[in-house]
């Protein structure tokens, strides 16, 4: 047991816990502020051009797949082995024919998500080898850990979509654990997710589920799953992604290609030179999904930061990041399809000061720029590689800051307070006036982490640092929370489904 379960819960502490762990969704986010531009549109046009003149002059390298090879050479491309050189505007009017926006579909449809537009989607981390909370440190990932997250996802209010694997349960062969992971998220939560393709055969098992879950004429017609698709940049897509990003595209599935550039390492070490790379790749990804089935819903995205100079690991949080972040988004609008970037990223191995500072310095730019999906919004820490339970919880309450500032400001009569103003007139308070009254409950965001007593409250209940604080809201919430049920029928076809292919599939990851 650690310290900070030791300490008693007092009525005041209970009654926070109690609101900490609440289960009331809110709705994914229409933002009422108007997006940031960094960039001018001299600016604009010169990352354009030059993502153009990469396509064309450089080209990108579309590694063991003859299919996505032969799509490109009916395309106009100029195709020399596997090195594709796409002519200045191809891919761009390719991309005419992707949606400007498209909904996702959740197994309830309360929960259905736009992506595009004035949306906003927060979605949690995605992809750690490693968890760790106070109790037992950082260790493995585990199923059961996979399945706190999801149930977390569930409950927190402002995460809208339960997005990609939050954590790798590190115990089952890699080339089945994809099978648990969907079931896991299909399972435990009614809100929509993502897919993990790491192969065109890990693509055809997660629609395969889908379609046994929602009904194929459902999933024929309808969006319910997204996968997340890397480039290897610089420059390259392998055969597994392209593999996975073509199946998703054929069943019109919704596609993010996501380039992992690191500037210094993957990409230049300026910013203009990562985003030109960044966007190059990206419109060779969407253009494909097109030439596989137009119409078919995609999502450009980022994944930004650079490297130390110092000892090559990840760094998040810094201006050139932010920079990135708002070009993403602002490049994404003139293409026209809906952007993910951004999150609450950071490289500290504790939910910290640095973990604070890095995360926030990411994830409000996010919101500003118009970031459509949010993915790594809650739990990420060590550069990606661990999922953390408190950073998670800590998180998720900045998620519901964002939420509350995306709604902008209140200027209905109640917003305006005239009758506030006129009760209480010069030189008084409006403590006890009827407009606080009526409205000091819901008037500003109370945070479910952060502590506001004098310090000798504090002190009295436990002198609680905002990690042990967040150590009893991710306890209390996973006891708390309410299972939202599952078609039999539905559960036992998905459950036979898994039980069929890991009689097939062997261990150790396959190219199909």
């Amino acid at each position: 047991m650690t310290e900070a379960a030791a300490v008693p819960r007092r009525g005041r502490e209970a009654r926070m816990l109690r609101a900490q762990a609440r289960s009331v969704k809110f709705p994914y986010i229409r933002r009422k502020l108007p997006v940031v531009e960094l960039l001018s549109s001299e600016a604009v046009e010169i990352i354009e051009a030059n993502a153009e003149t990469i396509l064309e002059e450089i080209g990108i390298e579309f590694r063991r797949d003859p299919e996505s090879l032969r799509l490109w050479r009916e395309a106009g491309a100029h195709v020399q082995g596997e090195r594709v050189h796409i002519p200045r505007g191809l891919a761009r009017q390719l991309l005419q024919t992707a949606p400007r926006e498209f909904t996702l579909h959740a197994r309830n449809p309360a929960r259905n998500v736009r992506f595009g537009g004035d949306a906003t989607v927060f979605s949690p981390v995605g992809g750690p080898p490693f968890v760790t909370d106070l109790d037992r440190g950082r260790r493995y990932g585990t199923l059961e850990d996979l399945q706190n997250f999801i149930k977390l996802a569930h409950m927190a209010p402002a995460i809208h979509f339960s997005g990609g694997c939050m954590c790798e349960p590190m115990e089952i062969p890699p080339n089945k654990r994809h099978l648990d992971v969907q079931y896991s998220f299909f399972r435990y939560s009614d809100q929509g997710c993502e897919a993990t393709p790491e192969t065109p055969g890990h693509a055809r098992d997660a629609i395969a589920m889908a379609r046994v879950l929602f009904g194929a004429e459902f999933v024929a017609n309808h969006t319910v799953v997204l996968g997340n698709i890397n480039s290897n940049s610089p420059l390259v897509f392998d055969g597994r992604m392209l593999g996975a990003l073509r199946e998703f595209a054929a069943a019109n599935q919704g596609t993010i290609v996501v380039p992992a550039v690191l500037a210094g390492a993957m990409g230049p070490v300026t910013v203009a030179g990562c985003m030109a790379e960044i966007l190059a790749e990206t419109m060779a990804g969407l253009a494909l999904t097109q030439l596989v089935r137009p119409g078919a819903p995609v999502i450009l995205g980022s994944f930004v930061g650079a490297i130390s100079m110092r000892t090559g690991a990840p760094t998040f949080g810094t201006p050139e990041a932010t920079q990135m972040i708002f070009a993403t988004a602002q490049l994404a609008r003139r293409l026209g399809v809906p952007c993910r970037s951004g999150g609450s990223l950071c490289s500290s191995k504790t939910a910290d000061a640095q973990a604070a500072y890095e995360s926030a310095h990411t994830l409000l730019p996010t919101l500003l720029a118009g970031v459509n999906l949010v993915t790594h919004s809650a739990g990420w820490l060590e550069g990606g590689l661990v999922a953390g339970y408190e950073k998670f919880v800590m998180d998720a309450d900045q998620l519901a800051m964002m939420q509350k500032l995306a709604d902008g400001m209140d200027l209905t009569e109640r917003g305006q307070a005239l009758d506030a103003l006129r009760e209480v007139g010069p030189g008084s308070h409006f403590l006890g006036c009827e407009h606080t009254q009526a409205n000091f409950e819901s008037a500003f965001y109370q945070s479910t982490i952060a502590d506001y007593s004098s310090f000798e409250q504090w002190s009295i209940e436990g002198s609680l640092s905002t990690e042990q604080r967040a150590n009893r809201v991710w306890k209390k919430m996973l006891a708390d929370y309410q299972d939202p049920g599952i078609d039999q029928a539905a559960d036992e076809a998905m459950l036979a489904f898994m039980a069929a292919r890991k009689a097939v599939l062997t261990d150790a990851i396959e190219e199909e």
